[in-house]
Order: C-alpha cells, then structure tokens, then sequence
C-alpha cells in the first residue's frame, strides 16, 4: 500500500474532483459520510452522547458532515465549533448551513476554554480540528481543550489525522496534539503512524477508500510505503518438484568470538529454516563444537585463532555471505573483514559488529557490493549514518546514506522501516515480543536465506523482514511478549511461510441465522 504524502493527497483530491465531474463539496461529502458508515456499523443507534469538535477548515467540514448524519439518523449529538481563526473555508460553510438545516440545536460555538462543555468518561468525541493542512501554531486555549479532552479519559475518534500533528514533522509541544484512540485515515495511512516519537498520537488507525480517481492511486509513485501480506505474497518464488538444494544457494555466516558462537548458530538456523539449500558457519575454533553439536545440518569452517577471527580464508563458493555476528571488534577481525572486502564480489549482509566495524572504520563502506544489506538497531545506525535530531532527520540521513554507498538499511524497530535510495518501506509485522537477544540475527539469516534463493536483495530484505515480524506474531498467541525468545521465532517461520497462502476466515453462521437471510 502506498503511503501519499500531504502534497499528494492535495492532488489526488483535485485530479479526481476533475475526472469524476464532482465539486469539492460533493467528495468531503462521501468522505464525511464513509465516517459516519463507520460509526453507525459499530453502534446501531446506541445513545452513547457523542460530541463532535469541528475546526473551521475542510477537516471541520467533514466533521460536520458526520455530525449531520448522527443527527439525522437519530444519534445522541452534540456539535462544537472550534473557532480558532477568522478564516473559514468554503466547504465548511456549505455544510455549516446543511446541518442548521436539519436541527434546532445548531453547533455551539468554542471561543475560549470557559466555553468547554461537560464530557464524561463513557461519552464519544469525534476530533475534526484539524487536518493534514494545518499550518500555524495550536493557540494556547486549543491546546487546554485538547488536555481536557485526556482528562476526561472519553474515547476520541480523528478525522483522517489526530488534530495538531504534521505529517511531515514532529511536534514541537506533545500538548498541542490530539490523543487519538482511533483514527480514520482517508484513502492512505500517514507516515507519521508508524515513526517512534508520533506513532503514540494514535493508538490504532485505519483507511477508509473514499473513492480517490484509481488510475491517480496506481500510477502515482510515493516515496514510501506499506508491506503486508498484499505485497509481499506476489514475491514468493515457488519450488519446482525436480529441485534440490543445489538450486537454492548456499550461505557463509561468518561470526562468532569467545563467549557469542549462539549469535552463529541462530543465524546459521535461520539461513536454512528461511529456504537456503546449504549454510557453512565460519568462527573461531571455539564455535566448532557448538556449531557441529546444535546444528548438524550445517558445515563449518574454522579461523586458526581460537577465540577470535583473524583471518577470512575458505575454499567454498557461497552464495551470499552473512557477517558480523558475534564477531566482536578486535583489531585482528577488523584486518580481517578489510582485507576480505578488498575482493569480495559475493553479495553481503552485514549485522551486528559488521556494522560497528563500519562505522569504527568508514572508509570500508566505499568497499560494500552495490544493495549490501545493513541490518543495525537504532544504536547501530546511529554510529553508521550520525546523531539525528528526529525521527524525520533519522530517515533523511539513512536515505542520504543509502544513496551515497548503494547499499539497503533495515531500520529495526516497532514498524521496521527499510531504506534503499530514496524510497522507504514500512513493515506491517512483528510486536515488543522481539525485543529480545538474538532477534536481529536471526533476522540476518532470514534475509540472507532468501538472498541465496535468487531473490533480488530488495526483495530479500522485505519479504524477509515481513517473514520475522509475521513468525513472531504467530508464537505470540502461545507464549506472549514476555517469554518469546530468538529460537521461537526460528520454529514460528515454517507457519509464517503457509500462513501466505491461507485465506482470510469467513465468519460462522449459525443455522438460525442462515435460515432468516434465505
């Protein structure tokens, strides 16, 4: 799904306002009544008081639009305007007059916080303050009615954004936006839902299509997006009956130093539960027992030094080569990972110390194969790309960063963002149960299993992350946040994968209830 920018919108509204011969009134309109749909399926006339807040943009003509549908169909509603400007725009207006027209009990007007009404904790209250296009301060009484709005602990429903927030930047003052409970996102998620210092503005969100011109939506690239099941099951690559694992590659998971060989061996596992035909580990002589004893379906390669790797030599030829975890930094691997680099021609992805080797050691980043794929935790991406002011500066850097070496940035975290160039890709998958050791190797092994598979490396890093975050939504339903571990996300892949092809349940009719819709 993609993820449109304000600017975009903008256009999307006008182009099909044009192409489908309606005014602006008309789509606010569907847009406010798809709202309403929405409330009226969920509450079927209950006589929860809902207050509506309207700001005097095109965000509070939608308002209005519900709010005149409440009305209409006999809801318990009462309608505020926040007057916060002199500046009214045209469709608010219109549908100003509409809804005078169907109630004696026309909005009441909002001028400062003396005029607050009474708000209880079971009530509703519809956030129509404002939208994607504010563009100027909150004044200090909107922002006493937002706080009261927590105070009252009510539910709060928002208009396609919690009021006050920027789509393209964070706020200045938490106060001065609207926490929402749900918000109803016309057409297209916002970015903002998924970055770590805005994300807490909206507890869930959804998109309602409000018919937005199809060929616009399809044709027009956006700087990001959404990856879920919809986009990553067309990447799959089916198993031909005559296979063997010769066809499917094979990965050199180069890691490990005394005390840190199971970050080799989880990422080793990994590489084969995610398809790969063949995994070699490379670590010090002290790995080699653990390796050969916890996993037999691997091969291992050993360095000379028995706690440490000093030296990359094997006399295989892997597919894609996995390094960095558990590998430490001591100045005998980071000669070693240099010189390798000096003439590797194998695709890389690189986690953990590989990356803070990087980062102790820049120069090696001109060395990286075109799309090498990066895999840090925010701590690790902080050394590679710098300090970063906030989440908007973060993935301007990464970009920058991405652009400047070729290479892929996974960007770990609640909504796993992977950067390559200019784009940026958001993943739908995973919950706080992956904060936990061992998490991002295997990750590592995923990608680079389906690397070896023949998917191009972008597509490896999406699916692959995709993969990781469904595997630990699967095992959470036994084992909950608190006791999943790296390996259970290893043993939840096999459903992550038939989980791809399973169809979405149909809800159980039962037999009196099938006989009255016949």
């Amino acid at each position: 799904m993609k993820i449109f920018s304000k600017e975009q919108i903008y256009e999307g509204d006008k182009l099909t306002a044009k192409k489908q011969q309606i005014s602006s009134t008309n789509l606010m309109e569907r847009a406010g009544t798809q709202i309403f749909n929405w409330l009226h399926s969920r509450m079927q006339g209950a006589q929860v008081p809902i207050h509506v807040f309207c700001g005097i943009g095109n965000n509070g003509g939608d308002g209005l639009v519900v709010a005149r549908h409440l009305v209409t169909h006999g809801y318990n509603v009462v309608t505020y305007i926040v007057n916060c400007s002199d500046k009214r725009s045209k469709d608010f207006l219109i549908n100003y007059d509409r809804i005078k027209n169907v109630t004696k009990d026309w909005p009441t007007l909002l001028t400062c916080s003396e005029d607050f009404p009474i708000i209880k904790e079971p009530d509703i209250i519809v956030d129509a303050i404002f939208g994607i296009g504010i563009n100027r301060p909150v004044s200090d009484w909107v922002k006493a009615l937002f706080n009261y709005f927590r105070e009252t602990k009510a539910f709060v429903l928002s208009i396609d954004v919690p009021s006050g927030l920027h789509t393209d930047k964070i706020p200045e003052d938490p106060e001065t936006v609207v926490n929402a409970g749900y918000t109803l996102s016309f057409q297209t998620p916002k970015l903002v839902f998924f970055l770590p210092e805005t994300a807490k503005y909206t507890s869930q969100w959804e998109v309602l299509d409000i018919g937005i011109d199809p060929e616009y939506l399809f044709t027009t690239n956006t700087e990001a997006s959404l990856i879920g099941k919809h986009e990553v099951l067309p990447m799959y690559l089916p198993r031909d009956r005559f296979s063997h694992k010769g066809d499917f590659g094979h990965v050199l998971v180069i890691g490990g130093s005394y005390g840190k060989i199971g970050a080799v061996h989880l990422t080793s596992r990994s590489v084969l539960s995610a398809g790969a035909g063949k995994v070699t580990a490379f670590v010090p002589k002290c790995g080699y027992t653990p390796i050969q004893t916890a996993l037999p379906e691997a091969m291992v390669i050993t360095d000379k030094d028995e706690e440490k790797i000093t030296k990359i030599d094997f006399d295989i030829a892997p597919t894609v080569i996995a390094f960095g975890v558990g590998i430490g930094t001591d100045a005998k691997s980071i000669l070693a990972f240099e010189t390798f680099l000096k003439t590797n021609e194998i695709p890389l992805v690189i986690d953990a110390d590989g990356l803070n080797i990087l980062a102790k050691k820049k120069t090696l980043l001109k060395l990286l194969k075109p799309q090498t794929v990066l895999t840090p935790h925010p701590r690790e991406l902080e050394r590679l790309i710098g300090k970063w002011t906030d989440d908007f500066d973060k993935l301007k850097k990464a970009k920058a960063f991405s652009k400047k070496y070729g290479v892929i940035i996974v960007i770990k975290g609640a909504n796993t963002i992977t950067v390559f160039e200019n784009r940026l890709y958001v993943n739908t998958t995973g919950n706080p149960g992956l904060a936990t050791a061992g998490t991002g190797d295997v990750l590592t092994g995923i990608i680079a299993g389906l690397l070896s598979q023949g998917y191009p490396a972008l597509q490896a890093t999406l699916f692959g992350v995709y993969l990781h975050g469904r595997s630990a939504d699967i095992v959470l339903e036994d084992l909950g946040y608190q006791s999943m571990m790296a390996t259970h996300i290893i043993e939840g892949l096999p459903e992550a994968f038939i989980d791809l092809f399973k169809q979405p349940e149909q809800p159980q009719i039962e037999e009196g209830e099938q006989e009255k819709t016949e």
